[in-house]
């Protein structure tokens, strides 16, 4: 699959006019998403934690973690944000995109809106 990227505002929940906007990587393979740090701390936020994660090649990260607000394609959805490097290109990861409704058409290497957010096991 190619790469596909979408421009995503990072915004502070407890101050929404503090944010900051770039251009992610859209990272299916990841959880939560990937943003640098000196971002992160421009917007206020402090880390809530650390949490452990498998990196591809089987090594384990440790990563700083909070929530933010994340914006893309005109929805907004809080989420959690990993601190990375201030060098670290920024990942979309795939819990923000599922919370709206939004997956990765790998054949036209571009996102894709559902008609509606997939809610399995509810029954009207």
């Amino acid at each position: 699959m190619g790469v596909v990227q979408v421009t995503v505002t990072i915004r502070n929940p407890a101050a929404r006019e503090r944010e900051w906007s770039g251009l992610f990587l859209v990272d299916t393979g990841a959880t939560d998403s990937l943003v640098p740090r000196k971002h992160l701390e421009e917007i206020g936020l402090e880390p809530i934690g650390g949490r452990t994660y498998e990196l591809a090649d089987g090594s384990d990260l440790r990563l700083d973690i909070g929530v933010a607000e994340i914006e893309f394609m005109g929805d907004t959805v809080g989420g959690t944000v990993m601190f990375g490097d201030d060098d670290v290109e920024p990942l979309l990861g795939v819990t923000a995109l599922e919370s709206v409704g939004i997956e990765v058409d790998p054949v036209n290497q571009r996102l894709k809106r559902l008609p509606a957010v997939r809610l399995k096991g509810i029954r009207p």
